[in-house]
């Protein structure tokens, strides 16, 4: 009665190259597209990017059985997941030739719960503020409804990326 699952990744090392290249959004884009390999982390889990403009990014799910909590739902750490590459890629969507960031803290409120039967969902992130330094984020989690699932903030630290 078990269950599996394959999937596979493509080497992360050439996608982490070519942050800072171009603009980030370029770079979202290009991920997006397939001209670089998506992160790992989309393959493990299994969502995608599936829409990104110039302070705002979207990723979607379907839920399965895998992502499932002792407790026969989607566990909360998937939704943390979702909402913070969210917000950290309508951050990094903003971000000039030459510019990083990582995630600071993540403040994630469960609002819904979520199984197979939920559908699809998606993460929408969107910049609140920018500065030279850092960004505030947020990021919503809806079903096909349009129904709120789960809330975030997320705090990103902005960096020069050496030159390669």
């Amino acid at each position: 009665m078990g269950r599996s699952r394959t999937y596979e990744w493509q080497d992360p090392a050439v996608t982490a190259a070519a942050v800072g290249r171009g603009t980030g959004l370029e770079f979202l884009r290009d991920i997006a597209a397939g001209r670089l390999p998506g992160p790992p982390v989309g393959a493990t889990v299994d969502f995608t990017l599936d829409e990104v403009e110039h302070g705002r990014a979207v990723f979607s799910l379907l839920p399965g059985e895998e992502h499932y909590n002792p407790i026969g739902s989607v566990h909360g750490g998937i939704f943390a997941t979702l909402l913070d590459s969210a917000a950290g890629c309508a951050v990094q969507s903003t971000l000039p030739r030459g510019t990083g960031y990582t995630s600071l803290d993540l403040t994630v409120k469960f609002l819904r719960p979520v199984t197979v039967e939920t559908g699809r969902v998606r993460a929408v992130g969107r910049v609140v503020s920018s500065g030279r330094r850092t960004a505030l984020a947020e990021a919503q989690l809806f079903d096909t409804a349009d129904r709120l699932l789960a809330h975030a903030t997320s705090s990103c630290l902005l960096f020069s990326v050496p030159a390669a």
